[in-house]
């Protein structure tokens, strides 16, 4: 029996959730580009988190494969938004979203 067994699945499940909503919120409230990308990064590791927590609960490694990808697709989508956000501060030397809302139009 591992470790994630020994734990009941309902203190992940809650773990998973506070995580995502301080995500949530994070998306919400803030305005800074870099904190936001953080914040889906933390909403996307709570989503992981419980996906392998399911998976262990049932004995199941294919989820805990399928975690794996998800990692290297949050790799590559920090990679490009960093990208993004270097760019775009060196055309407008900041990375405030209220400052990206008048690059529409």
């Amino acid at each position: 029996m591992s470790a994630i067994q020994i734990i009941p699945l309902n203190w992940y499940v809650t773990l998973s959730a506070i995580l995502f909503a301080l995500g949530v919120l994070g998306v919400l409230y803030r305005r800074n580009a870099i904190i936001i990308l953080m914040c889906i990064e933390l909403m996307l590791n709570a989503v992981t988190l419980l996906l392998v927590a399911f998976s262990a609960h049932h004995s199941d490694p294919t989820a805990q494969v399928f975690v794996f990808f998800i990692m290297a697709v949050a790799a590559a989508e920090v990679a490009v938004g960093l990208a993004i956000l270097m760019m775009i501060y060196r055309n407008t030397k900041s990375i405030d979203i209220d400052i990206l809302n008048k690059l529409k139009g």
